[in-house]
Formats: C-alpha cells, sequence, structure tokens
C-alpha cells in the first residue's frame, strides 16, 4: 500500500482548505475506504513569490528539503498545495523518488471546452515565473493577467488578507480583481494561488468559470491514487 505526500504549509489554511478537498473528493464510507496521507507543513519555507522576483532569499534548499521529508516517508506521489512552488518544479522533481503532480497542468484540464479567453490570478512571482502562461499556450488557450498597477494589486491583497485570517477583506478584494475580468471578457479565471480559492468562498462570480487550484490539484492526487488502488486495505 503506497502512500500521497503533501508538501504545505505554504500557508497553512491553503494547506488544510486542500487537504479538506482531497478527504471530500475520496469516495469512502468508513474510515478504512479513505486514502493514506502524509501531510508536511512547512511554513518557515522562504516567501516563494519575493524570491522569484529577486528581491528575497531562495527557498529551494527549503523546498528540496521538504522533498527528502517525503521521500523518506516512502510516499508514492507528491501534492504541493503551493503555486509559486511550483517555480522549482524541475529541481523539486529531480530529487523526489515519486511523481509531482503539477498544479498547473491539473488546472488547465479543468477549463471549459470552447473558452477563448483565461485570465490568470496568482502571486506576481508566479506570472513572473510563466507557467500557468506556458501550460496554457502548449493546450492553444489565450491568457491575460491583471495590469500591475489594477487588478494585480487587489490579486495581491486578497492573498494577503486571507494568509492574515482577514477573510471578508480577502474576498471584497477578490470581487474587485473579478470586476476587471469580467471587463476584459474573460471566460475563465485560474485562481493560481491556494488562498484565492478561502477568499473565493464569498464572492460574486456573474458567469466566470473559477478554476481552483487547490480543486483541481487534490482532484487530480485523488484520481493518481484510486487508480492505483490505494485504498484498498487488506482486511
Amino acid at each position: 500500500m503506497s502512500r500521497i505526500g503533501v508538501f504545505g504549509g505554504m500557508g497553512p489554511a491553503a494547506t488544510v482548505d486542500f487537504m479538506d478537498k482531497l478527504v471530500r473528493l475520496t469516495p469512502a464510507k468508513r474510515d478504512q475506504e479513505h486514502l493514506p496521507v502524509v501531510v508536511a507543513s512547512f511554513p518557515h519555507v522562504h516567501d516563494r513569490s519575493r524570491a522569484i522576483l529577486g528581491v528575497g532569499p531562495d527557498p529551494l534548499p527549503q523546498l528540496l528539503a521538504g522533498i527528502d521529508f517525503l521521500n523518506e516517508a516512502m510516499v508514492g506521489v507528491i501534492a504541493i498545495p503551493c503555486n509559486s512552488s511550483h517555480h522549482w518544479y524541475a529541481q523539486m522533481s529531480a530529487r523526489a523518488k515519486a511523481p509531482i503532480l503539477h498544479i498547473a497542468d491539473a488546472c488547465v484540464a479543468a477549463i471549459a471546452a470552447g473558452t477563448e479567453k483565461v485570465a490568470i490570478f496568482a502571486t506576481r512571482g508566479a506570472l513572473a515565473s510563466g507557467f500557468y502562461q506556458r501550460a496554457l499556450q502548449a493546450r492553444g488557450l489565450g491568457w491575460l493577467v491583471p495590469p500591475e498597477e489594477g487588478a494585480q494589486g487587489n490579486v495581491d491583497d486578497c492573498i494577503r488578507y486571507v494568509k492574515a485570517g482577514e477573510l471578508a477583506e480577502g474576498s471584497a478584494s477578490l470581487d474587485e480583481a473579478l470586476k476587471w475580468a469580467r471587463s476584459q471578457r474573460a471566460g475563465a479565471v485560474i485562481m493560481g494561488c491556494t488562498e484565492i480559492p478561502i477568499a473565493a468562498r464569498e464572492a460574486t462570480v456573474q458567469g466566470l468559470q473559477l478554476v481552483d487550484s487547490s480543486l483541481e490539484l487534490a482532484r487530480a492526487t485523488v484520481n493518481h491514487a484510486l487508480e492505483r488502488g490505494w485504498n484498498q486495505w487488506d482486511s
């Protein structure tokens, strides 16, 4: 029997949200039908976005230490519910003994057919990294990002408020960013930071497809495990 490895703590609330979704997506009627999971919550990892932008310390050694922890736990797949950390996906994958599911691939696969334009809401670091833009382009989808002096500030505020536990303020900031997406006639919005879906619980959607990066990563993780029978315990 293998197990899922979750590299979390970036941030803690987003990790709890991811775990809640993973449990809810698992088709279980009793404890023994759930999936085995090892959760490593390491909130001390340096700010990923600031590092990508060149204004903060490098988190890669800490990210690799987290991968080492999960290697020692002998997990069979790794999920990282932190978008910006996927800037170092190649380095982490080279270190990992199990496959790491890519959060951008999971999100792009969930976009409804016929969508012409996708807005990306993420940290400034994740946007600078470009992994979402590349994933969308590979599927032939058009994308747009919020203007730095406009809606991106609302996205930044949303993330900051959620990390501080100020959810009402986070939802209000997200609403402002969604107004911009509607004005640009986006068909879908990728919530490319795992704090954003927490704020979206109280947001005004009005016809937009909100792609929840935490939910789609959880879905991909559950599917990976179920396909391999990790919920089938010996009686």
